[in-house]
C-alpha cells in the first residue's frame, strides 16, 4: 500500500515544524489539509503544493473540529492520517503561575490532540487503516526548569498515545508521538527572545543555553521531523506503535 491519495489531516500546519510536515507528505502524493487559526500563514503554506488545502479551525473547539472535519472530507474524502501538531509553550517560575496557566496549556495541548484524534478515529476504523502521529517533546519525556506546565502538558499527551496505541492496535491503526527537543522554528525564536528579556544574555547565548543539553549542541530542524512523521506513516513502519521517538542529537 502506498501513500497514495491518502488524506492527512496536519493541525498547526501554517509555519514551523507543521507546515514542514505538510509539505513532506503533499511531496509523497498524500491529500493534506492544514489547520490552524490564522488564514494567512495557511494559504501561504497551501500556495507551495497542490496537494494542500486549508481551514481555519480551533483544535479545542470540539464542534468547531468535527464540523470542519465533515467539510474537508467533501474535498479529499475520509481522513487517514492525523499530525497533532498544534500546540503553544511558555516558560515561568513554578511559584508564579497560576491554575489557569496550567488550564490554558492543557486546553490545547492535550484537550487539542485528544479532538484531532477522536473525530479522524471513525474513518480510519472503517478502512482498517490509519496512523495518528502526536508531537510531543522531549519535555514529554524529562523534567526542565521553568516550563512544569509544559512538560506537564506533553506528558499528558504520551500518556494519551500510549493508551490509545494499546486499545486500536488490532483495527490497522497505529499511534505514535515524536519528541523533538528545541526546534528551529518560530516558537523558539519566541522562547530565545523570552531569555534574553529576562536574562542578561544575548540571543547567541540564550540558542546555546537551549542546546546544552543536546550532546550535538544544535537545533533540530523542523525537516528531521517532517521525515521521521513521513517513515511513521508508511506501511514498512507499521509495527512501530505506542511509541515516543525522540529528536534529540542524544539527549534522550
Amino acid at each position: 500500500m502506498t501513500l497514495n491519495n491518502k488524506h492527512a489531516v496536519v493541525t498547526g500546519g501554517g509555519s514551523g515544524v507543521g507546515a514542514a510536515i505538510a509539505l513532506k507528505l503533499a511531496e509523497n502524493e498524500v491529500k493534506v489539509t492544514i489547520l490552524g487559526r490564522r488564514d494567512k500563514p495557511l494559504k501561504a503554506i497551501a500556495n507551495k503544493h497542490e496537494n494542500i488545502d486549508w481551514r481555519v479551525c480551533d483544535v479545542t473547539n470540539a464542534n468547531d473540529l468535527e464540523q470542519c472535519y465533515n467539510n474537508i472530507r467533501k474535498k479529499f474524502g475520509k481522513i487517514n492520517i492525523i499530525i497533532a501538531n498544534a500546540g503553544e509553550a511558555f516558560s515561568k517560575p513554578f511559584h508564579k503561575m497560576s491554575s489557569k496557566d496550567i488550564s490554558s496549556i492543557m486546553d490545547v495541548n492535550v484537550i487539542g490532540v485528544f479532538n484531532t484524534f477522536k473525530y479522524a478515529l471513525e474513518d480510519m476504523e472503517s478502512e482498517g487503516w490509519g496512523r495518528m502521529i502526536a508531537i510531543s517533546s522531549t519535555a514529554g519525556l524529562k523534567g526542565y526548569s521553568y516550563v512544569s506546565a509544559y512538560c506537564a502538558s506533553k506528558h499528558a499527551v504520551i500518556g494519551l498515545t500510549r493508551s490509545l496505541a494499546m486499545e486500536l492496535a488490532k483495527k490497522g491503526i497505529t499511534v505514535n508521538s515524536v519528541c523533538p527537543s528545541y526546534i528551529d522554528t518560530p516558537m523558539t525564536e519566541r522562547t530565545i527572545a523570552n531569555i534574553t528579556k529576562l536574562t542578561n544574555l544575548n540571543s547567541v547565548d540564550a540558542i546555546q543555553e537551549l542546546v546544552s543539553s543536546n550532546p550535538q549542541k544544535r537545533l533540530i530542524l523542523p525537516s528531521e521531523v517532517a521525515e521521521t512523521i513521513l517513515w511513521l506513516c508508511k506501511d514498512t513502519s507499521n509495527s512501530i506503535n505506542g511509541q515516543s521517538i525522540s529528536i534529540s542529537g542524544g539527549e534522550i
